[in-house]
């Protein structure tokens, strides 16, 4: 498959600080790629810079063979860990708002049959997302796992072409998490996304993506500690076949999987 986003020899650094150093990946589209690494790795700066937040220090990168817009626009959406929702707005119009802005840019919303159009659309994106039931509620009403479909359906209103999270299931129970797990995988199959997702848990990275990308400092040098940045280490293909998965966290190194081998154990 040809290559939809391509990270070319890109570096992101602050004043002396190497935060990350030679990048360079290519990604098909609907590809769905889990990020994983130490804390301070620089997984989320990677993530702003797709977003378009920030612009490298040094490379490119490429988003449908055109270089990325330097500032967040519609062709991205992004999902954070904390929920970014209107709390005085209803759940429909903190959806609809994202399809009024930008067709009603002076005055921010729409008007007559317009208005209706974008609040039936986001009515019915939130029924995928299992908010159907809740059009008219506020986001303070709501539990953690529904403000997060909230985030979700806020993200993919505009249909986006690339969908960015960050860690954005940490902070919510087990089970409910799982249920998100399964929302978002059908969501994703269903629109041909394609994902870059931040999780600090390795398992959840391994469950959901289809690549992993572990991110991770090689070069270190204690006289001075901000001179190295991190890399992509491992790129893993991850195969729906257990064995082939279980391989592939046994050749990463100790400090790297934890405690996930025995995630594995048995397949």
């Amino acid at each position: 498959m040809s290559a939809f986003i391509e990270v070319k020899n890109v570096w992101q650094t602050y004043g002396d600080q190497v935060v990350l150093e030679n990048l360079n990946i290519s990604v098909a589209e609907g590809e769905f790629c889990t990020l994983v690494g130490t804390s301070g790795c620089g997984k989320s700066t990677f993530l702003r810079l797709l977003l378009g937040q920030e612009v490298p220090s040094k490379g490119q990168i490429l988003l449908g063979g055109k270089q990325l817009v330097g500032e967040p626009d519609s062709s991205r959406g992004v999902v954070f860990q904390r929920y970014s929702v209107f709390p005085h707005l209803s759940v429909l119009n903190n959806v609809a708002l994202g399809l009024e802005l930008p067709r009603a840019p002076l005055f921010g919303r729409l008007f007559g049959q317009a208005k209706r159009d974008a609040r039936e659309q986001a009515a019915e994106l939130l029924k995928k997302v299992g908010l159907g039931h809740a059009l008219d509620k506020y986001p303070t009403q709501l539990s953690g796992g529904m403000q997060q479909r909230l985030a979700i359906a806020q993200a993919l209103i505009m249909q986006p072409r690339v969908l960015l999270l960050d860690e954005p299931f940490g902070a919510l129970d087990p089970g409910i998490r799982k249920d998100m797990h399964e929302l978002l995988l059908e969501l994703w199959r269903e629109t041909k996304l394609t994902v870059f997702m931040v999780t600090h848990d390795l398992s959840e990275g391994f469950t959901l993506g289809t690549r992993l990308m572990v991110f991770d400092k090689v070069r270190h040098d204690p006289h001075a500690p901000n001179a190295y940045g991190a890399r992509i280490t491992y790129d893993i293909p991850l195969n729906p076949d257990r064995r082939a998965t279980r391989a592939a966290v046994e050749a990463l190194p100790a400090h790297v999987t934890g405690s996930l081998h025995a995630v594995y154990q048995g397949a």
